[in-house]
């Protein structure tokens, strides 16, 4: 069966985002006022016709599960096929859920699963990577090159020193792969790679056998001589999380309409959990200047520059600027905000004057009042 199947890998390792992985793993974390970060990562293998996807969990999935429930948001509530969440493939120790050494050894703890792939090219992608890729193209483009694997980079816009690099040549063929450089060069990779499923389940293999966990160290690296590498360059908006200043510096980003634009172009839509919720109401005395507000917001006060989830309350003269507010986070009368995360269902209560600031936003844990 021809086609693309995905693969997202949803691992907890991402100690610098803190308090909002307390609860959740980065691929949870929401973004965009009604996204969460898979959400990208899905939908960017359906607008490529993709049916089948496997999402492979490691630690603090339970925010995942009932986000994804049986997929049916993204038309993968199937028969045969469709979404399948597959089982931790790390394990609880003495000092909680083991570290994520690889995607190699992830594959090989559901090499049952990869064996029964019905489609001939599979997708590997990260869940908290948020990009809005044309991946039907990269899919054309693969196939057309004869590349064995192709490996999607991202601008350097992007760069940060503890992901993947890439030299590539002149005609898009990767000749050199490195990681956790202190001083970044070439193509920053977005850990999202094409090849075909026959190659995948060889490489699998052969890392099981060999004690081999990491895709990019013990696969791409050693197999330059061997392997057809080939890069596809995105110039567009990309985003992977791995911080609380990253995330909330991504996300400001979204305040600028031609990122917006990138992100959520016309015939790329990203698709979510809808939250059932009224309209959001702005009352009389209500102002909303330059922010991102999603449904089911009661606003009587003054928001700027910011980004608002489902069901946020803010009261009459209250002032939020510069702020992050996730579901049903609520602002009392008259408190004033600035450069906060406020994490689902906390309070800041009437009269509070709260201030964090641009480069290290100040983080209200899930379920806290202040």
């Amino acid at each position: 069966m021809k086609g693309l199947h995905g693969i997202i890998f949803c691992y907890r390792q991402r100690a610098e985002l803190r308090e909002l992985v307390a609860e959740r793993s980065s691929s949870s974390i929401p973004f965009a006022s009604r996204y969460r970060a898979i959400d990208f990562a899905l939908s960017n293998l359906i607008n490529a016709g993709c049916s089948d996807v496997g999402v492979l969990l490691h630690g603090r999935y339970q925010s995942l599960l009932d986000h994804l429930g049986s997929g049916k948001d993204w038309d993968l509530s199937r028969k045969h096929g469709g979404l399948r969440l597959l089982p931790p493939f790390g394990y609880e120790g003495p000092g909680g859920m083991q570290p994520f050494r690889g995607k190699m050894e992830a594959l090989a703890n559901v090499r049952s699963y990869i064996d029964a792939i019905r489609q001939d090219y599979v997708a590997l992608m990260d869940g908290d990577m948020v990009v809005n890729l044309p991946l039907q193209e990269i899919l054309d483009q693969h196939i057309d090159s004869g590349a064995d694997i192709t490996v999607v980079c991202g601008n350097d816009s992007f760069a940060t020193p503890d992901g993947s690099y890439f030299d590539v040549d002149a005609d898009g063929k990767v000749t050199e792969v490195y990681y956790n450089l202190r001083h970044p060069r070439g193509y920053r990779g977005l850990e999202i790679y094409l090849l075909s499923t026959e190659l995948l389940k060889r490489l699998t293999e052969e890392a099981a056998a060999r004690d081999l966990v990491s895709f990019r160290r013990d696969v791409l690296r050693p197999q330059l001589g061997e392997l057809n590498i080939r890069a596809f360059i995105w110039n567009g908006f990309a985003a992977q999380i791995h911080s609380v200043e990253e995330y909330y510096a991504h996300s400001m980003q979204l305040l600028t309409p031609e990122v917006r634009r990138e992100l959520f172009p016309a015939d790329r839509p990203v698709r979510a959990k809808p939250a059932d919720k009224s309209s959001t109401y702005i009352g009389d005395e209500g102002r909303v200047l330059n922010s991102m507000i999603a449904d089911g917001c009661h606003i009587e006060g003054t928001v700027e520059d910011s980004i608002l989830f489902a069901g946020v309350n803010v009261g009459p003269g209250a002032v939020v600027r510069g702020c992050i507010l996730f579901k049903e986070a609520s602002v009392g009368a008259n408190a004033q905000i600035t450069d906060v995360i406020a994490d689902k269902n906390t309070s800041i209560g009437e009269g509070v004057i709260l201030r964090g600031a641009v480069k290290h936003p100040y983080v209200l844990p899930k379920g806290e009042t202040i």
